[in-house]
């Protein structure tokens, strides 16, 4: 009998490593898709990151953005001219410490991240009810929450 169990285990925990690749792949083919809502152009991963950083923690140095994602300063430079240049990032005297530059998103990024939200979340919920029955939707409905507790804390 215990050889039963024996396999059993390994089926579920086979059945259960298919499962986690097959929602990865699936988490980040729908990501690649809402990101082609958004229309990021060519900004890169990394400028992506530091706009998305400044969104969320306000302004900040390059040196701490540096830190915050995991990069050399010099490294971290010409993605801020990068932004810069694109008129989504604006550096301002540092009112603490003059000697150091506070960056923070231009009004036009704030528009652009707030635009690109707007489309995602439209194509998200037309998709949802074209190609779902309300039956569908509700068992999504209920993925989400079953997702949710993945990640929450």
């Amino acid at each position: 009998m215990p050889s039963m169990h024996i396999g059993s285990d390994y089926h579920r925990t086979a059945r259960l490593s298919a499962l986690a690749q097959d929602l990865r792949a699936l988490l980040g083919k729908l990501k690649r898709r809402l990101r082609d809502q958004a229309h990021v152009g060519d900004l890169t991963p990394s400028q992506i990151s530091v706009l998305l950083r400044l969104e969320k923690d306000g302004p900040a140095t390059a040196s701490s953005l540096a830190r915050a994602e995991g990069m050399r300063p010099q490294s971290i430079a010409p993605v801020i001219t990068a932004l810069e240049g694109a008129g989504l990032v604006s550096g301002a005297p540092d009112p603490t410490d003059g000697r150091q530059t506070l960056l923070s998103l231009t009004e036009a990024c704030r528009k652009w991240v707030e635009e690109g939200r707007a489309a995602r979340q439209d194509w998200l919920t037309r998709t949802l009810q074209a190609r779902l029955s309300p039956q569908e939707q509700d068992e999504v409905a209920k993925a989400v929450e079953l997702l949710r507790r993945l990640v929450d804390d």
